[in-house]
């Protein structure tokens, strides 16, 4: 009788969480599905035949994945080294990674322009490499990588920290080198949370717009080309440039969380 008792008091206290929660559930889908179902299959089928279209969502794609990209390459490490160690300035280290999360995304935008300037020693360096950062590729795909690295340290760190550390001493007890531990029992452990880190990293990428238009309103990624569209011709023709955004967003976090199931299966 006392089990029946507290399973009911169980479902009712289940029962008022859903309930609160469906305030948060339906501000994301109502005006996500008024978007999505406001464009008729005609503006649709027209607006991705628009090269401008095309060119801006194929840029924010190509740029976003070069900012996973690096974020994997140099934040990997980084991530593993705060999930193993502790050092002096460790905090420090940590608080500036979450730095790009707190900083309204304009300035951002302004301060990686004023590095690069050319009355600074960096800017003199790149100017004498040939690298341009206003306006260029090479400048949105640093503002992506800016804003979304955050997402994948974090997410990797805590992936790291989830292995059992007597797993790496066994290893390393049984002759093998510090890389070798980490590509063989470390790395195959923590995948899965790489590659959510990498999910959430394209995600805050493909998304940025308040740096970006700072740094490279020419050439449009997506998410400036719907602003300009909506500040020139309103909401009818930005929001099915909008759509196909969400389209291709989509289709690309299913397809790596596929990878991801793949991977670890």
């Amino acid at each position: 009788m006392n089990s029946v008792f507290s399973g009911r008091k169980k479902d009712t206290f289940f029962l008022l969480l859903f309930l609160f929660s469906i305030p948060l559930i339906l501000l994301i889908i109502l005006p996500l599905g008024k978007m999505v179902t406001g464009p008729d299959l005609v503006d649709l089928a027209r607006t991705i035949k628009d090269p401008q279209v095309i060119s801006a969502l194929f840029r924010s794609i190509y740029t976003s994945l070069a900012a996973v990209l690096i974020s994997f390459v140099f934040g990997t490490p980084l991530a593993y080294l705060l999930a193993r160690k502790s050092f002096k300035g460790k905090k420090i280290i940590e608080g500036i990674i979450d730095l790009p999360i707190m900083i309204p995304h304009p300035v951002i935008g302004i301060a990686i322009l004023g590095l690069a300037a050319r009355n600074t020693i960096i800017g003199q360096f790149l100017q004498t490499m040939g690298i341009q950062i206003m306006g260029t590729h090479t400048g949105i795909i640093a503002v992506l990588t800016f804003v979304g690295l955050p997402f994948y340290i974090n997410t990797a760190k805590a992936g790291f920290e989830a292995v059992p550390l007597r797993l790496e001493h066994v290893s390393r007890s049984l002759g093998a080198r510090p890389w070798q531990t980490f590509y063989r029992v470390t790395l195959p452990l923590a995948w899965r949370n790489m590659v959510l880190g990498m999910i959430m990293c394209l995600a805050r990428a493909i998304s940025e717009f308040g740096a970006v238009v700072i740094v490279a309103y020419h050439p449009m990624t997506a998410p400036v080309l719907i602003y300009e569209r909506f500040t020139a011709y309103g909401l009818k023709y930005s929001q099915p440039v909008a759509v196909w955004l969400i389209f291709v967003s989509l289709f690309l976090f299913v397809l790596m969380r596929f990878f991801a199931r793949e991977k670890t299966s």
